[in-house]
Formats: C-alpha cells, structure tokens, sequence
C-alpha cells in the first residue's frame, strides 16, 4: 500500500511541472501542519484542523466533482502538465487522501490531550462514567430524539436519499426474526457541543459522540447490533454557462435551479467511523460507490465544532490559548473628506493590517456629495451583514446612478448574491448579473464626479472582496486613485461589462480575459531581454496555466532571477538545473489567509509593478473578467514591495518549494521572522 502512495505522489510530478490537485492537497497539508504546531495558541491549531476538513470538503464537492465530471464526458483527455487523465487524477488524490485521514486522526487525539491539559475535556461516548452516561440519556432523550428523523429500512422502505454532508447514524436492527436498518439522520440545527457535569472544569462532548452512546434509544422495541456513522459528499461542480434557450428567463431564476440540483448530484465521497463494517458495505452498495473513494475517521468528519469551543470556556481560559487581538488601523487623514484627499493624491490599504473602514467613508461621503453623480461596482462576495451593500442603497435612494455588477455564480455564495441583488435592485440600483459565459471576478469601483463643469473620476481597485468580514481575515492591497487614465479605464469597464463587450482594449488596465495574460507576458518578455539583470517578483495564491509556466521557465533558462510567493496551488517545480533554477517559490500559511496578487518586473526606475484580482490560473486569465492595475504612486509601490520583502525573508510561518515537490521549513541561524506578526505590529 506504501508502494502505491509513493507512485502515486510520482506521478504527479513530471519534469518541471506538479499536478493542480497534488498542489493543492500539498497546500491543504500545510493548513494541517499549523493545527499540529505547538507554536501556534492551542484555541487556533483547532480552528487549523477545522479549516483543513472544511477544505477538503469543498475540494470533493468541486474539484472531485469537476474529474468525476471530466471521466465521463471525456475518459481519455489528459492534463497538460503532467498526462494524467481525469480517472488517474481521481484514483492518486483518493490514495493520498486516505492517508491524510489518518495524519488527521493524530492531530486531533494531540489537540485533545492538549485541551485537556488547558483544562477542557472532551469526552469520548466510551469515557463517560455511569453519572455523565446518565446526563448524556436525558440530554437526548429531552433534547435531541425530538429534532432527528428516523427511520427503518424494510420491505416498504427500501430506500434512502442521503443528503450532501449530512451527518446519519446506522443501525444494524433485529426484531423476533427479522433483520431491518435503522436510519437516523441528524438534524444539522442542533448544537454540535453540549456539557456534561457542573463546577468549574470543562467537560464537553459532541454531538456525534452523544448519538454514539445513546442514539439506540431511538429504536424502542428492537436489537440494536451495531452502529456506524456514516456521511455522503455530493458532486457540487455544475455547469454555470446560459445557453440561448435561457435568454428569455431570468438568470436569478436559473442559478436557484442549479444550486437546488446540487442536491441530487451524484457522490463523490463517502465517509464512515468503521472500516470493517457491513453497513459500510450496506451504504456502498445503496448509493453505487466504489470503496476507494470511502474513507474512515473513527472520531468526526465535520470538526466545525472546534471553532466554538471559546465559548464554552471562562474568557480568563479561552483568551490566553487565541491569537492576541488587534483592530485594523485607519490613519487620521482618512476618517473624513475621503473625497477631497484622493482627489489631490492615491490612497493605499493593506488589509487586515489597516481597516477597511475609508472605503466605507469614501462611500459614506459618496452617497451625500453633490458632485457624485454615478458609482460603479462589481460585486463578487459580500459579507452576509454588509454595510458596503446598505451604502450603496443609500447612494442610489439619493439619487445617484447606481450600477452593481454582481456575480451570481461565485461558488457557495450563490444564494447570498441573489438575495443581495435583490435589495439593491429594491433600491433603485442597476443590477447586471454578470458577463454571459464569463465569470466577473475583477475587484473595482468607478465613481464620476460632475466637479462644475469638469467630469473626474475616483477609481478602487482591489485584490480582494468588497467584504468587511474577510477584510479582517484575509490579506488584500487597495488603491484609490483619481488618475484621469485609469478613471476612464473604469468608466470603459463597466461600459464594456453592460453590453458583453470582452474585446476592448484599455490604456492602463489589463482586462482579462484579452490583455491581462499578454499584458503580463509582455513584462516578461521585457526581463527575459535583459537577461542575468532581469528580475520577477509575484505573489498569488495559485498558479496553473501552462502558458505562464513555459514563460517563467523561458526567463530562467534566460538568467531572470524570479521569486514567488504562492499560498496555494504551485504547478511549478522550481530549482531544476538547466531548466528553472533561477526560480524560487515560498508559501506562507498563518495567522491570515495571503490572498494578495501583485505582479512587479524590473527594478529600480524600470520597474513595472500591478496589483490584481486575478491568480495566474488558466480559468483566470482566459475565463474570467480580472483586472490588473498599475501601481502609479512610487511610495504606494514601494511600499507594496516592502510587504513582499518581509515575506521573503519569512522563517517562521514560510515553507520552500523544493526541486523534489515537498515543501521544507525555511532554516536560518538568524532571528525569527513571521512576516504577518511583523506587519501587525509595524505600519509599513
């Protein structure tokens, strides 16, 4: 079995290239060392955990489903980085997943042993004494048997839908002589901890484990022989395009369908509590699945639950074991008259280390200013909350020119999008549901000011979200420029947006998907020709397409020293003799999700530095709507890439992408740096 990882793990690998979902189970391990690293405050290595099998979750749900969909459609089309066909893709991801499971396991029996030293116990259903078995029996017998759904599969009920991600407890029933399954499917509203016993220790159990030791009380009346928790994970890739039958309908309408029908799409994973179980094998055969896409955790398979224990904990408990707070700063200069400062210079953020809080005055001052007549934005994810999304209701109820380009199908937010278009519309906003065929991902606001007889424009232009929750979480660079150029750039852009029109060609903007990519390579082209004097430095959080790849290796085979910061996915192996030696790669995952883009060519004077919406994969640069900006205002860029410095020089949280494809702890004889901790406690 050992054998078959290891070849596995080398076949997605040839010569300078990795496998996108190798890169990215790589990445997912990393989230899962930082749940292991003693280091790190005991209260987030379980967020860590929680994260990881969040993840993997949705990597089943669409990149699973994606090659599951691929393997039917086309059984013989290969990748283009390293030949492997969709089924071959599926068969590694499954080998090395089922061994992750098992690294999983380990990090969770560590994470517990340590909680327990911090003085919160969770208990396991064969740990309770009699008195907490008994406290248990009320707790569901009182609490949770009135909240799930039973039932007993027989002669006139056969079968069983299981829903995606849905958590049912099986049950192997005898009664007299006849041999039936029990079904218990839980109720995904009830609380996933409970406490046992009183006093000032925590013990905590969860709700698995509670249904574990007293779940056969449900089955009044038979023998209960045996148990098995068990979970299904459906395919949620559906296609997103409009075909001309659907022209005459509303696209909201559509998306409800389609993101209903994740529902009944097929499985891709199974998950259960017992390897050698014949309801294992009851469930397999039910739902048609091969049992190597079945996988065992003897404990849980979804461990959001590790996200609330805080608030079962005395703050005097819980604080000490969570990162140290912090509040985004706002520099005084931007608390007011938002209007009037970007108008005589740019302005820069850097989240979550400043706040989002002058983009929401800057659209405040908007909704009031006489000189504002029109505001533009492109909306891809919205917190659920969103205070950006009541000021641009305001903006349009003062009669301003509203236009909100908001995507529909942003996977899992698809519902959320469609109930906030909804409202602005109420409003009185312009609502376009995005490009036909093209995903709008660009992250920009375009504002006209009649300003007397003059028209001027203030343009944002962001690397992330109009969302103030994962502004708190997430890195992203923002630039407010009142540059004539680039303000009639915007302008263009939603223009261009309203009419389908993907072929324009903008004078400081590269607009994917028919600048972006060339614009991009153009930059390169220009260090490839300086050769040894060349210089690249980017960071992302994925790259993929194979035409950038070849570039990259193109300018190190030239001299060009490149240096990359990639979060996630990696396709290339960098350190290669004769091939991409001259190309280095660090990932950095910590405290915040890195989820800045920024593309810089050339040094000194010469230099060329963008930021971007877009990551340098295939689906970006040909599929999307993205924008890169340029960086106008030498101190902003400067100050960009001293964030990108300190990164690099990352010893702590980064790990190195090694010319073998495993990533290795960065090793320095010189004082630790974690990169993040530094930006927060320094204004760069």
């Amino acid at each position: 079995m050992a054998s078959e990882k290891i070849k596995a793990k080398r076949a997605f690998i040839k010569d300078i290239c990795i496998n996108r979902e190798y890169s990215w189970l790589l990445f997912n391990k990393r989230v899962l060392d930082q749940a292991a690293d003693a280091d790190n405050p005991l209260l987030e290595r379980a967020k860590f955990l929680a994260i990881f099998a969040s993840n993997l979750d949705e990597f089943f749900m669409v990149r699973v489903g994606s090659l599951y969909n691929e393997a039917l459609a086309n059984p013989e089309q290969k990748e283009n980085k390293t030949g492997l066909t969709s089924q071959k893709q599926i068969d590694g991801i499954c080998q090395i997943v089922a061994e992750q499971y098992g690294e999983r396991e380990d990090c969770y029996s560590l994470l517990v042993k340590d909680l327990a030293a911090a003085g919160v116990k969770i208990l396991r259903a064969s740990q309770l004494s009699s008195r907490q078995l008994k406290e248990c029996q009320n707790i569901f017998k009182l609490n949770i048997l009135p909240q799930v759904s039973l039932m007993v599969l027989d002669a006139k009920h056969p079968m069983m839908q299981f829903e995606n991600k849905r958590n049912y407890m099986l049950y192997d029933l005898a009664k007299g002589d006849r041999n039936m399954i029990g079904v218990m499917a839980l109720n995904e509203n009830l609380p996933k901890l409970y406490r046992v016993g009183t006093g000032e220790s925590v013990k905590l159990i969860v709700l698995e484990e509670l249904i574990r030791a007293c779940g056969y009380m449900a089955f009044t009346g038979y023998d209960v022989r045996d148990s098995l928790l068990v979970r299904c994970t459906r395919n949620a890739d559906f296609d997103m395009f409009i075909d001309d039958s659907d022209l005459e309908t509303d696209f909201s309408q559509i998306m409800k369908k389609k993101v209903a029908s994740r529902a009944r799409m097929n499985i891709v994973r199974v998950e259960a509590d017992n390897e050698n179980s014949k309801l294992k094998d009851f469930v397999l055969k039910l739902v048609k699945v091969d049992s190597k896409y079945c996988f065992t955790d003897k404990r849980f398979f979804d461990y959001k639950f590790l996200f609330q224990l805080s608030s079962y904990m005395p703050a005097e408990l819980a604080e000490p074991l969570k990162y140290y707070p912090f509040k985004g700063r706002v520099d005084e200069e931007y608390s007011a008259h938002l209007i009037d400062t970007v108008l005589k210079r740019d302005v820069f953020m850097s989240y979550p280390y400043d706040a989002m809080t002058p983009l929401e005055t800057l659209l405040d001052e908007c909704s009031r200013d006489d000189r504002v007549s029109a505001i533009s934005i492109t909306i891809y994810r919205l917190a659920h909350h969103s205070r950006i999304a009541d000021l641009l209701c305001r903006a349009s109820e003062n009669g301003k020119m509203v236009t909100v380009v908001i995507e529909l199908a942003a996977r899992f937010d698809e519902e959320n999008n469609m109930y906030f278009a909804h409202k602005l519309q109420d409003a009185g906003c312009t609502i376009i549901y995005g490009m036909e065929n093209y995903k709008v991902h660009s992250k920009i606001i375009s504002i006209v000011l009649q300003d007397g007889e003059e028209v001027r424009y203030i343009t944002h232009l962001g690397t992330g979200n109009y969302n103030e929750s994962t502004s708190k979480q997430y890195t992203d660079l923002n630039i407010i420029t009142s540059d004539r150029e680039i303000g009639e750039d915007g302008a263009a852009f939603f223009r261009n947006i309203s009419i389908c029109n993907t072929e324009y060609s903008y004078n400081k903007l590269l607009v994917a998907p028919k600048t972006l990519k060339s614009g991009l390579i153009d930059c390169m082209d220009r260090e490839i020709a300086k050769g040894e004097d060349g210089y690249i430095l980017a960071k992302m959080n994925s790259l993929t397409d194979k035409v950038i790849i070849d570039k990259l290796k193109e300018a190190s085979c030239a001299g060009v020293k490149v240096e990359l910061i990639i979060r996630g996915i990696c396709c290339i192996l960098p350190g290669v003799a004769g091939k991409t030696e001259n190309i280095s790669v660090i990932s950095i995952v910590g405290r915040f999700l890195e989820h800045s883009r920024v593309y810089s060519f050339g040094k000194g004077k010469d230099r060329i530095t963008y930021i971007s919406s877009a990551d340098l994969m295939t689906r970006n640069v040909d599929k999307r709507v993205e924008i890169a900006a340029p960086v106008l205002d030498k101190k902003i860029e400067e100050r960009i890439l001293k964030i990108l410095r300190i990164m690099l020089s990352d010893n702590v949280k980064a790990r190195k992408l090694c010319p073998d494809g495993k990533y290795r702890k960065v090793v320095t004889d010189g004082e630790l740096l974690d990169a993040q901790d530094y930006l927060l406690k320094h204004k760069i």
